[in-house]
């Protein structure tokens, strides 16, 4: 009797084992579906829309004059006389600032002078010389033509054809002498133009409206010349940025874009500026230039020098802070746009998983620009349909989704 019931208990388990077995290989072998139940996989979306793709570039720069002139001694010129101007004084374009001595210049000016005037005198002289036989040849002529004979009585004697030649003569070499004499006049006009122009470059002027932040009284002269200057000055326009980019960073940048500016020395204060150049050249040692921030990181990166327009008011800001800038760069115009994980890219080909009446729907996309966040998709979807944003090799076109977390 035990017999038998030991033997009915072992088919019914087994009975029980089969029907387990095959439920599950049942489920395996259905249809695949994405849902909430536990140890099944859920996924989020979101819905597509349209992003300023505007991407952030971070790099570090100075604040610079907009222009600076710097004063050095000539030794050519000999030795300075006089100061004109002091620190922190404002001047104008054309102002003067150092005079060097002109004394033997303004000898010579004197001199070259006193010679022109006694040229022009002796001209004068000559031209009435030359207006009086014209008034003797004239009056002879008539006489000689009106008589109608070789010679006349007249007022002075006889006057003969003779006698009116040689007045002519007289008069020619008189006119050859004040030719000689104006040529004089004119070579000594030269000669004064010449020691004013050498008299004016000894007092250098201001190149610019700016002021002066320096003055060096004390700078010897020597052949040479010397390191640094005796007058320094600073233009008045508004500060600028200068500093160095990468080359990957260089691409991006175009003239106009924004630029946030952030000078270390004030916390949480801001101005704000335009790129202004981005040089086609790099500089000189190549890479590792001021202001290296972007991408690339260090190593052989190539370095090219940038100039930043400070657009607000720079009153209280001074020439040398260090400053970091923020470039926005990239278009404003909105595009439709997914973040960066919902996108797959298999051997080139752009694809994403759109979730449409609980299925996925694998689809292929052209791709356009991008920020960090980002990228276009230019064909393959549209604004306000859900992408998934993180897409798994286990997912497949006609997937069946059951549950969904959609992301704001």
């Amino acid at each position: 009797m035990k017999k038998k019931v030991w033997i009915w208990i072992s088919v019914i388990v087994g009975i029980l084992v089969i029907a387990s077995t095959g439920t599950y290989l049942y489920a395996k072998t259905g249809t695949e579906t994405v849902g909430a139940d536990e140890g099944v996989m859920s996924i989020s979306v979101q819905k597509v829309s349209e992003q300023e793709l505007v991407e952030s570039i971070l790099v570090t720069g100075k604040i610079v004059p907009e222009s600076e002139q710097k004063v050095f001694i000539e030794p050519e010129k000999g030795e300075i006389s006089e100061f004109k101007v002091t620190e922190n004084q404002a001047v104008k374009a054309g102002d003067p600032l150092v005079v060097y001595d002109s004394s033997k210049i303004d000898s010579e000016l004197k001199r070259a002078v006193r010679e022109k005037e006694l040229l022009q005198s002796r001209g004068k002289t000559e031209q009435n010389q030359i207006a009086d036989l014209n008034k003797r040849i004239a009056e002879a002529k008539k006489k000689v033509e009106t008589q109608g004979a070789e010679t006349v009585e007249g007022a002075e004697g006889l006057v003969s054809q003779e006698d009116v030649n040689q007045l002519s003569n007289e008069k020619i070499q008189q006119e050859m002498q004040y030719e000689s004499t104006k040529s004089e006049i004119t070579s000594a006009e030269d000669r004064i133009k010449e020691l004013n122009a050498q008299k004016s470059e000894m007092t250098i002027v201001s190149k610019m409206d700016g002021i002066i932040v320096k003055v060096n009284q004390n700078v010897a002269n020597t052949e040479a010349g010397a390191a640094e200057p005796v007058v320094h000055i600073i233009s008045s326009q508004p500060y600028k940025v200068i500093g160095s980019m990468s080359e990957f960073d260089t691409v991006k940048i175009k003239e106009g874009q924004p630029v946030i500016i952030r000078p270390k020395v004030f916390k949480d204060r801001e101005w704000k500026g335009a790129v202004e150049s981005v040089s086609q050249f790099p500089n000189a040692e190549g890479g590792g230039g001021e202001g290296f921030e972007g991408g690339g990181g260090a190593g052989n990166v190539t370095m090219y020098p940038f100039k930043v327009t400070i657009t607000d008011d720079t009153t209280e800001l001074r020439q040398g802070f260090h400053v970091s800038l923020e470039i926005k760069a990239g278009d404003s115009t909105k595009k439709v746009a997914i973040p960066h994980p919902a996108l797959i890219d298999e051997a080139g080909i752009k694809i994403v998983y759109i979730l449409k009446d609980g299925m996925l729907e694998r689809r292929e996309v052209q791709t356009g620009v991008m920020n960090d966040t980002f990228i276009e998709v230019t064909s393959g979807i549209t604004p306000g349909e859900l992408v998934v944003l993180t897409p798994t090799e286990e997912m497949h076109d006609g997937m069946e989704v059951t549950a969904y977390d959609e992301v704001e």
